[in-house]
């Protein structure tokens, strides 16, 4: 099949129009950083491109009180610049600000990172951990679904006549953070080779409140530690309780990587990124309860 239209979209009806009309022959682009390498490797080979860069609906970030909606064409520097995410949404903004290159953040956005499905992408773990919904859009009507889901459930997947419009979270707590730590194979421009979001609540005494773990790059997909989460909720997180911590998490990755190569690499790195999560988040919480 050869490329044979590219329409710039002007409007999410107009998008949904077309997508309703092409189905699985359109593609969307918005930045571009990921499927234009499909197109050059031959990955995929779609009859019409919708550009929808120029669709300034899907670039808005609402703040609506209890909730946050970022827009699905919302670039990463957006993220890192918008005031929004500064406080206990910092490791939202610090994924963000890790994603390659300056021209990559500016021109990638948090609807394509979701979209391309890949498992290192940077930003889909603090979003995991803020329980976040896609809302999705075709001519059938509205649809959401879990961020979690759409990863780990297969009916659950962005359907070819779907446009994906925003992404929407609760706004966590006073008392609550959101951290990110990860590990690339290069200090720049280093695609996630393992990453960790943590979402931390301590209560009076400094023991676990409430506490959400996800991963990226140690499975097909990003994920939550449920395991982890279940250890260290109701402990004090001292070096030992974390390094015990750690071992769970180990043992978890285990029954998923087993055999794999970079499961050896994976296993001791986890333990950095895991202590450098945890570190910021309590550094953080202490810091606002002073």
């Amino acid at each position: 099949m050869a490329l044979e239209e590219v329409y710039k979209g002007k409007s999410i009806d107009e998008v949904v129009e077309l997508l309703g009309e092409y189905d699985k022959e359109a593609k969307i682009i918005a930045g571009g950083t990921d499927i234009v390498i499909d197109l050059r490797n031959e990955k995929i080979d779609p009859k019409v491109l919708i550009d929808i860069s120029s669709i300034e609906e899907l670039k808005t970030i609402k703040d609506e009180g209890e909730y946050m909606e970022i827009g699905a064409g919302v670039s990463f520097t957006q993220v890192v610049e918008s005031p929004l995410f500064d406080g206990n949404l910092c490791g939202l903004k610090k994924a963000c600000h890790m994603v390659g290159s300056p021209q990559i953040r500016n021109k990638g956005t948090l609807g394509g990172n979701i979209a391309n499905g890949s498992p290192a992408a940077d930003s889909i773990p603090p979003l995991i951990c803020l329980n976040s919904t896609l809302i999705l859009k075709s001519v059938r009507g509205t649809r959401e679904i879990g961020l979690e889901d759409y990863y780990k459930d297969e009916d659950a997947k962005i359907k070819a006549d779907e446009l994906l419009v925003g992404i929407r979270f609760k706004k966590p707590k006073d008392g609550q953070v959101l951290s990110f730590s990860k590990l690339g194979l290069r200090k720049a421009l280093a695609i996630s080779r393992l990453s960790i979001a943590t979402l931390l609540e301590l209560d009076d005494e400094g023991k676990v409140k409430t506490i959400e773990v996800a991963s990226g790059s140690l499975g097909k997909y990003p994920m939550r530690e449920s395991e982890l989460e279940q250890f260290l909720t109701g402990k004090k997180l001292d070096e030992a309780t974390i390094d015990e911590g750690i071992l769970v998490l180990q043992e978890a990755m285990e029954k998923r990587l087993a055999g794999r190569s970079t499961f050896p690499y994976k296993r001791e790195a986890v333990d950095s990124m895991l202590k450098e999560a945890l570190k910021e988040a309590m550094e953080y919480l202490n810091e606002v309860r002073l």
